[in-house]
């Protein structure tokens, strides 16, 4: 099934595909595209169970009970070299052709362009204004960073000491780096990567091999291994459910039953049409979904949930539908959708901060440990608020009294709880802001755990116990990769040291394990010391050998309210960007966009309130009064 030569797969899925679609033409109502995918992936899955694909994607290396591991450094512990995958180039994979407009941008590459150029707009100096934004994450951010391009004069205030939001992170009093979640980066987080691009910071990604890897109880490993030589989706996909540990015989044909009667095959015809069918499934679960497609109770337990803890901190029970069909459809019909990426090191030092010097050079002030309590408005007869003017605002350490600060424009690029938490009675009059209340936020706890070893080294415990030598920019043995498990209460877990080694690899030091447990409900009450000792026996459950290690330093973030709940019936409360309120927009990734609560989401987020502003700005016969609003500010100081 591999050639040796171009390490590229034999006629063998050729042929598959070839006996697949005229047994599929055989099937009713035209369904032959769908039942041909079933068929081939039953195909494969036979063959993988009976050996013929025990060598596919053979680069890896073996871990426990025969079980293939993931890649990792150019040199083992015996000392043979290992092959290491190149980047992917443009064009490598030979995606099979979609027909479709996209109109809300997934699949558009050109949408990286978009966000790498910024919107083209450059303001002359008499509709230029004064915008606040309020919140410094991804979202509030982005949307700074097209304002102030097109020339608006921008003014970002936030309440922590720091930036980034959710993908905050800083350094603690003993050097540490410590962040909030586990940021990993996905192929189709495009226009993400076109911020990235536009303030250099697109470099300071680390490319993982095409594959997504499961740590079962005892160090079995399992994988979805997209690694096909060159072929690309939906082709590579139907390869790596078929080929994968981590579903049995059974559970891997009604799985394949269940995803060849998805919207995801509709996708690779009518990527817009199938997105109109996932929207319409916001009101189950993604478990009844997928039951009543004929998948089975082992799949969901076995890879979904997991998948789905990782993309939302809710299983698979409590997830919608739409939100996990989102996601496969881009895996089904790019190829790039599921590699995936991490930064070099922590996120203020590699992500944030190209953003923030791109920020200032343009002018742009950040006020930090500034919280916002009120909102200053005009209002109709019914005290309903017509049009914001500004809003009062905390002073660092709160010693000083508030502050008052008048704006031709604010943005909100809040969270769920942030926003909620700025609700009046009279702002919930209006019906976009009263729907916010109707969405609710996921508790998380990430946990942090430095050895003296390499806790994912599977193969010799003499390497596992080596940190003597330069082991930083990933030289470190073990898993280079984002991990997922269903046996343990973190879903989703990286070595730090070794994914992300500029930050977090220490010389003389091991793995640092950086594990998010959720949803984090039962772990809120209990202290930071407890939460580590329950998420160090977890992984010594997942690798047993880690018991011969030691845990020499652990940190732990709770966060009560996380992402939003992304539940059945949810999406239609989420705001648009654009608010009923003259001059008032709101960003972050709970608002209207046709992508999951995420990094690309909130910047999918920023991005569309900024077009919304320069949209309204450039509309306007005459700018914002300035003589009014100078006086307004000269008062206020």
């Amino acid at each position: 099934p591999v050639s040796s030569q171009a390490g590229r797969p034999s006629l063998c899925y050729h042929r598959i595909l070839m006996h697949a679609v005229p047994l599929g033409r055989r099937a009713p109502n035209g369904r032959h595209l769908v039942f041909s995918m079933a068929v081939a992936i039953g195909f494969i899955a036979v063959y993988q169970s009976v050996g013929s694909f025990a060598s596919l994607g053979s680069a890896g290396v073996r871990g426990r009970a025969g079980v293939r591991a993931p890649m990792r450094s150019p040199v083992s512990s015996q000392g043979f070299k290992r092959s290491v995958l190149p980047a992917p180039r443009a064009g490598e994979f030979a995606d099979i052709g979609v027909v479709g407009s996209d109109k809300e941008g997934l699949l558009d590459v050109s949408r990286m362009q978009r966000a790498e150029q910024g919107s083209g707009i450059k303001l002359p100096s008499e509709k230029q204004q004064r915008v606040a934004v309020i919140g410094s994450g991804l979202a509030g951010m982005v949307t700074a960073m097209d304002l102030a391009e097109a020339g608006h004069k921008v003014d970002i205030f936030e309440s922590r000491r720091f930036v980034g939001g959710k993908v905050g992170s800083w350094i603690d009093k003993d050097g540490n780096h410590v962040e909030m979640g586990l940021h990993v980066f996905f192929g189709c987080y495009y226009n993400l990567f076109g911020i990235m691009r536009r303030v250099g910071a697109f470099k300071n990604l680390r490319l993982k091999e095409h594959t997504h890897t499961f740590v079962n109880e005892g160090g079995k490993l399992g994988a979805l291994d997209f690694r096909m030589g060159g072929i690309g989706a939906p082709i590579n996909g139907l390869k790596a459910f078929a080929t994968s540990e981590q579903l049995n015989i059974m559970d891997k044909f009604y799985n394949a039953v269940a995803l060849a009667t998805s919207p995801v095959v509709k996708a690779l015809v009518n990527f817009d049409g199938a997105m109109e069918d996932v929207r319409a499934l916001d009101d189950i679960t993604f478990t009844e979904w997928f039951m009543r497609q004929g998948g089975s109770r082992g799949s969901i337990e076995r890879m979904w949930d997991p998948i789905a803890l990782a993309l939302g901190f809710i299983d698979c029970d409590h997830i919608s539908a739409r939100c996990m069909l989102t996601i496969f459809q881009l895996f089904a019909v790019r190829s790039e959708a599921s590699v995936l990426r991490m930064l070099t090191g922590s996120p203020e030092e590699f992500l944030h901060n190209p953003i923030v010097d791109y920020l200032k050079e343009r002018g742009t002030n950040f006020y930090l440990q500034r919280r916002v309590k009120d909102f200053l408005f005009d209002k109709d007869e019914n005290g309903v608020p017509t049009k914001i003017n500004g809003f009062v605002a905390s002073t660092p350490g709160g010693n000083s009294p508030d502050e008052t600060h008048y704006y031709d424009k604010v943005v909100a690029a809040l969270d769920v709880p942030g926003m909620q938490k700025l609700l009046d009675d009279d702002l919930r009059k209006i019906p976009e802001f009263s729907r916010i209340d109707e969405l609710d936020a996921v508790p998380v706890a990430t946990v942090q755990l430095r050895f003296d070893g390499w806790v994912t080294e599977l193969n010799d415990e003499d390497v596992m116990k080596t940190i003597n030598e330069n082991q930083g920019d990933g030289k470190a043995p073990g898993l280079d990769n984002l991990l997922y498990s269903a046996d343990v209460d973190f879903s989703c877990f990286a070595d730090l040291a070794l994914t992300s080694p500029t930050d977090y690899y220490k010389p003389g030091e091991g793995s640092l394990m950086q594990c998010v447990l959720t949803p984090g409900d039962k772990y809120m009450p209990m202290t930071n010391d407890e939460i580590a000792e329950k998420t160090l026996e977890m992984v010594h459950k997942l690798f047993p050998s880690s018991r011969k290690l030691k845990c020499t330093w652990t940190n732990v973030v709770k966060l009560g309210e996380s992402l939003y709940r992304e539940a059945p019936g949810k999406d239609r409360f989420r705001p648009p960007q654009r608010s009923p309120v003259k001059n008032f927009y709101l960003a972050g990734s709970y608002t209207y966009q046709d992508y999951i609560d995420s990094m690309e989401g909130a910047t999918k987020s920023g991005l569309l309130a900024a077009d919304a502003i320069l949209e309204d700005t450039l509309k306007e016969e005459s700018p914002a009064s300035k003589s009014l609003m100078d006086e307004q500010v000269a008062l206020a100081a």
